[in-house]
């Protein structure tokens, strides 16, 4: 298929800078293209437009796996275990204060706490965790559990979704990661993955967590077996549920991370293929389409106010510059990071390497929280 000429995509672009609303059919033309250069400045043009401050934020936090036992099959993941395997584990409570004690010791205000859809812990177990957080750490705000976690435990207990979250959110979860979303499409989603929430239910748990007023934050991981009409699906279904809700506070996307160290890919406990994708197998998908997904989203996630850069899988250069396609963030210190490495990508910046990044590009750089608000010194003296 021959991609639109500049010109073709044009109007599109001017469409977008000046603040109309994108359709599908424009979103898909615009990843057809090759312009990269056309694209990026729009998006950045948009990105100006809604963040005109000479800042571009960072924050500090640590993502603790509190467990990588998973009763679901990802074609992509290298890090989870299933039950009884000798590399499976649950943190301690005395584990999990010390990673969180470390983090506030570097000035982190944050934890994203993730771990797997484990098939025996209850929901008391987590409600426990969370309040023996809060109440060693009440300044730190637990970002914690992605929507097929949430999911699971709504499955799992057998009571309301609305019930889950709430009883999570009084325990001292205080707002939700956009892990799980992969891509938003029941055809991909089943392809990919096994035993784990498809579109409708990851969407449902964050319009309920809005409903009683939690904020959360969306994410896509593509260039795997998805269409260029699923991404742009994903989006779609994204920004309608901000029109719902409104409370998505920033998106963040990457690209499938090849797996070079993935004994489990679609394998059962003796090691038996359960089906599914072999995705070690699967091209990477590099800079030039991992920069214009992103300003694609920017122009066409009209509704969402941040866009994060994802340096942890595009590595330094990349993830600056991202700040010229569509983001005004640059992400996370990530104090820890096991997902993304066990699949064998490893990028780790500085805290003096992303305020870096972020003064080379022009601007100033400023620490903020999951909520997007400074939190930094430079902010409290001008306040």
């Amino acid at each position: 298929m021959i991609a639109p000429a500049p010109s073709d995509i044009t109007p599109i672009l001017e469409k977008a800078v000046a603040g109309e609303r994108l359709n599908r059919e424009e979103a898909l033309a615009l990843l057809k293209s090759h312009d990269l250069t056309a694209i990026g400045q729009a998006a950045h043009a948009v990105t100006e437009r809604l963040h005109p401050e000479p800042f571009r934020t960072y924050n500090i936090d640590r993502n603790i796996n509190y467990s990588n036992v998973c009763a679901a099959v990802c074609d992509f993941c290298a890090f989870y275990r299933p039950v009884g395997h000798s590399e499976a584990y649950v943190l301690t409570d005395e584990v999990l204060h010390q990673k969180i004690r470390e983090t506030v010791d570097l000035g982190g205000d944050q934890i994203l706490m993730q771990g797997g859809l484990h098939p025996q812990l209850p929901l008391e177990w987590y409600e426990q965790m969370l309040r023996g957080i809060k109440q060693k750490f009440p300044q730190v705000n637990v970002h914690g559990f992605s929507p097929p976690e949430l999911y699971h435990f709504h499955k799992m207990t057998k009571l309301p979704l609305r019930e889950v979250l709430q009883r999570l959110k009084d325990a001292g979860l205080g707002s939700l990661p956009g892990g799980g979303g992969e891509i938003l499409v029941d055809r991909v989603r089943k392809e990919i993955t096994r035993g784990k929430v498809l579109t409708d239910g990851w969407l449902e748990v964050n319009r309920v967590w809005h409903e009683i007023g939690g904020k959360s934050s969306c994410t896509m991981m593509f260039g795997h077996v998805e269409t260029l009409e699923d991404r742009v699906e994903h989006l779609d279904r994204l920004r309608e549920v901000q029109d719902e809700t409104g409370g998505f506070t920033a998106f963040i996307c990457w690209t499938h991370q090849p797996p070079e160290h993935a004994p489990w890919f679609g394998r059962d406990a003796e090691g038996g293929r359960k089906g599914g994708v072999d995705m070690s197998t699967l091209p990477p998908a590099g800079a030039f389409e991992y920069l214009k997904t992103q300003a694609v989203a920017r122009l066409y996630l009209d509704n969402i106010p941040n866009i994060q850069s994802s340096w942890v899988t595009q590595g330094e250069k990349t993830g600056q510059m991202a700040l010229f396609f569509g983001a005004n963030d640059m992400g996370s210190l990530m104090i820890e990071e096991n997902v993304v490495a066990e699949a064998g990508t490893v990028h780790h910046l500085s805290l003096e390497s992303i305020r870096r990044c972020i003064t080379d590009a022009g601007y100033i750089p400023r620490q903020r929280n999951v909520f997007y608000e400074y939190v930094d010194e430079w902010a409290t003296a001008d306040a």
